[in-house]
């Protein structure tokens, strides 16, 4: 869920742990605009989560240096009397960076967030650097292909996820937090890398993965793949590749399933892991 050219994210923790045991952090903002440049947090939920357990949290309003005016009142309700006694974001950034390092990070849409912690943070003296992040508003529209809406406050509603005050942080993060566990029960991801494939917004053809499947036909190896189809949830095949056609765009991997032999062609682009098994 980046425009980087890269295929993902780093090979190293917390990406390629089991989701199970994943440090998840889950983030929601309200702002006093669109811009993160000139515009600033007014309030702020981080809850960062492991096995289902609550780890760490802060909540809290933001009061803006002097001169910030309090906009976007229409959305989120929140005025100039609430923000009076509320910290800086400055005495509360240390805290921020703690519970931000090393997690996942997920939001619904979640490069607004990105953008304005970052933002935030660098102004704060801290520098926090998130390329690759889990936006449940992605993953969503890969899952729920039905949805009318993947505005937070409609798939609540589709969904009957409580939602008792939309557009405050901390409400937003339970919801969104909801969300998240719905839309993982609909797939099959088994690490954070997996999810972020199932999500990013551009089909790509994965280099290693036409490598591998080189090396499963040379070898006469099976492999078990992910595999993303037009509709509905990714599928998990045990697979055993007979060809590679790259002459063809996208490229496309012939075979056959196991046990049933029944034949396939799996699009190379909607490859998401394609793990070989050993003889």
């Amino acid at each position: 869920m980046t425009s980087s050219t890269h295929v993902g994210p780093p090979h190293c923790d917390p990406w390629d742990v089991p989701v199970a045991s994943a440090p998840w952090l889950f983030a929601d903002l309200e702002m006093t605009g669109s811009n993160p440049e000139t515009h600033r947090v007014v309030q702020l939920c981080l809850e960062r989560v492991v096995g289902g357990e609550l780890v760490g949290r802060l909540s809290s309003f933001v009061k803006p240096e002097a001169g910030i005016a309090i906009g976007n009142t229409d959305i989120h309700g929140i005025d100039e009397a609430q923000l009076q006694e509320a910290p800086s974001f400055t005495s509360l950034s240390a805290q921020v960076h703690q519970l931000l390092d090393g997690a996942v990070f997920v939001a619904h849409g979640a490069r607004h967030d990105v953008a304005f912690l970052t933002a935030e943070l660098s102004r704060s003296g801290f520098s926090w650097r998130c390329p690759y992040f889990i936006d449940t508003v992605s993953l969503s529209r890969r899952v729920l292909t039905t949805a009318t809406s993947h505005r937070l406050i409609c798939l609540a509603q589709q969904l009957g996820i409580s939602n008792p005050r939309p557009h405050r942080a901390d409400n937003d993060v339970t919801v969104t937090r909801a969300l998240f566990d719905h839309l993982l029960s609909q797939l099959d991801s088994a690490t954070p890398r997996q999810l972020w494939l199932v999500g990013r917004g551009k089909y790509r053809v994965q280099p290693e993965v036409l490598a591998s499947a080189q090396h499963a036909v040379e070898h006469r190896q099976a492999a078990r793949v992910s595999y993303r189809p037009s509709r509905g949830r990714p599928q998990q095949l045990l697979f055993r590749p007979t060809a590679v056609r790259t002459d063809v765009d996208p490229p496309v991997v012939l075979g056959y399933l196991l046990p049933t032999r029944g034949r396939r062609e799996l699009r190379a682009d909607r490859i998401l892991t394609f793990e070989l098994i050993a003889s």
